[in-house]
């Protein structure tokens, strides 16, 4: 199980479940993915943090393919990183939607066969922002456990068109915006 080898390999960061999704040899996944690990912090080979993540991921693997990959990136620069690091496990079928903070409008590109839909987002979750983009209502998934959840929102891209300009990976590159972000907390 492709999920299964993340984890082993140490590719999983911030877990919040990886579990089947109802349908044989197919599991979901939902939090943080290493894009690049952090150093060897000592002689036992224990590492540092991920110096690079996507963020809020959400996976669906069935065997050693990916067929759904969503989450945040602080950069679009690091969409490359993902498809260096990933493309050998990704489905010809894969459906795949990415957050992005440093875009103004939503676009979508091909890498590697695959097409990806990029989407501005300052602030918010990606799960409730890719349930929104589907048009999937939470009582549609009452019920359903957390894999079948994921299970469902492969299902929905099916039937739904991602809207955005079609642009190679250099002009998406060029087209990025400053982010600017408020403090939070107490003051």
């Amino acid at each position: 199980m492709l999920l299964k080898t993340y984890e082993e390999k140490g590719l999983l960061f911030n877990s919040n479940f990886t579990e089947p999704a109802g349908v044989a040899d197919t599991f979901a996944y939902r939090g943080d993915l290493v894009l690049v690990e952090g150093d060897i912090a000592d002689a036992s080979g224990r590492r540092k943090p991920p110096t690079a993540t996507i963020r809020q991921s959400v996976l669906l693997a069935q065997g050693d393919k990916l067929l759904l990959a969503a989450g945040l990136f602080d950069d679009i620069a690091r969409l490359p990183v993902f498809v260096k690091r990933y493309g050998t496990d990704f489905s010809p079928e894969m459906h795949a939607v990415f957050f992005v903070s440093n875009i103004g409008k939503p676009m979508k590109l091909k890498l590697e066969g695959i097409e990806f839909a990029l989407i501005p987002l300052e602030d918010g979750m990606v799960w409730n922002e890719l349930l929104d983009e589907l048009g999937i209502e939470k009582s549609e998934l009452k019920g359903q456990s957390a894999g079948e959840k994921v299970a469902t929102v492969h299902a929905a891209f099916k039937s739904h068109a991602l809207k955005g300009a079609e642009l190679t990976l250099e002009a998406a590159l060029e087209s990025t915006i400053e982010v600017k972000r408020g403090g939070r907390g107490p003051v």
